[in-house]
């Protein structure tokens, strides 16, 4: 009997044991747990969080969780639903520290570091990728100056109709003419790179077996039927001119025949005096000068006109003009050109 009252006594003085052991953890743990929460006693840990539109609540726990910012994930976020049930995470960039209580983080993901908010911007047709530069940084998505450098070469990008642009110095701008006008959703503060590349998808997702086999039947590459369309773009006021323009366009091209059109001057000469390009370069683009197409793209066409080329009619048009009710005229030959002037003045 003696002995089992011993051992009785001796479980007994063990639970207590484990009891204080276990409430001294407990203590300990809510300790680390509360020191977390309030920032303090914490490292000096920094971690630069970034927030995009794909990521869930539980994804940006564990962004701060694998980074040491907090001691665990599912305590973040549950501290969040408590004392903010409805916050709204908001994309960008955030320099965050350990130390920082969970109040300060929650304050500081409303103020974001660098922003990452959604915008919608409008490319419109024709826009030529100056414009577009100009368009972009005034809706905070990249600085003009960054996104013209990139769409300087076709480098880092996976496209075949990239491969048709030539290997010259005396295109501008080798992403010009690819950067398809459309309405798009972008964020602040996007790499410029990211950005020419949504463009050049969408471009991408809107080639068509009627332009590849325009190609194949005029020998001509996807850069230079591009290039044909830009003009086109510039001299026409929709689809029913931009079809006869374009066969005047083709007949030249067919026949020797110098391009001559007037907008290729202007492009030319913002290459030369507003972007710092060479005299060479203002010469290959500006279609009194040079052979033949020019260069490279002058603008950014949109699918109605591309589909004007594409489907052009088979005419003798060698001239074309408008007049001053914007109506356009085509003709044979110099005379009836001439004629036509005379009849509906231009001028």
């Amino acid at each position: 009997m003696a002995k089992k009252k011993k051992s009785g006594g001796v479980i007994a003085v063990l639970c207590i044991i484990l009891i204080a052991v276990i409430g001294g953890f407990g203590y300990y743990f809510y300790g680390i747990v509360q020191n977390d929460i309030n920032g303090k006693n914490q490292p000096n840990t920094e971690y630069t969080l970034e927030i995009t539109a794909n990521d869930y609540e539980y994804e940006i726990g564990k962004k701060l969780f694998d980074n040491k910012i907090v001691i665990f994930d599912t305590l973040w976020t549950s501290w969040m639903n408590k004392h903010y049930p409805d916050f709204k995470y908001i994309n960008g960039e955030y320099l965050l520290t350990a130390d920082m209580s969970y109040e300060q983080i929650a304050e500081k993901l409303q103020n974001p570091d660098v922003s990452h908010e959604g915008v919608k911007v409008a490319i419109p047709e024709g826009y030529n990728v100056m414009e577009i530069a100009k368009t972009l940084e005034e809706n905070g998505v990249c600085n003009a100056d960054d996104f013209l450098e990139v769409c300087k070469s076709t480098d880092g990008f996976d496209y075949d109709f990239l491969k048709t642009v030539p290997d010259s110095e005396l295109i501008a701008y080798k992403l010009e003419g690819f950067l398809f006008p459309a309405t798009y959703d972008l964020a602040k503060n996007t790499e410029p790179k990211e950005v020419a590349d949504e463009m050049l998808k969408a471009f991408a997702d809107r080639v068509t077996d009627d332009m590849t086999k325009f190609c194949d039947d005029n020998d001509m590459t996807m850069f230079e039927l591009i290039t044909l369309a830009s003009i086109v773009e510039e001299e026409a006021l929709g689809q029913n001119s931009g079809k006869n323009i374009a066969s005047v366009f083709i007949n030249r091209l067919n026949n020797g025949t110098k391009l001559e059109s007037d907008v290729t001057y202007f492009y030319a000469r913002d290459l030369r005096d507003t972007q710092g390009f060479s005299q060479q370069v203002y010469d290959a683009y500006y279609t009194y000068r040079c052979e033949g197409l020019p260069a490279g793209p002058i603008t950014n066409p949109g699918m109605e006109i591309i589909n004007s080329v594409v489907n052009h009619p088979d005419t003798d048009y060698m001239f074309f003009y408008s007049d001053l009710n914007k109506e356009f005229h085509f003709a044979k030959d110099y005379n009836e050109f001439m004629e036509l002037q005379k009849k509906y003045p231009w001028k």
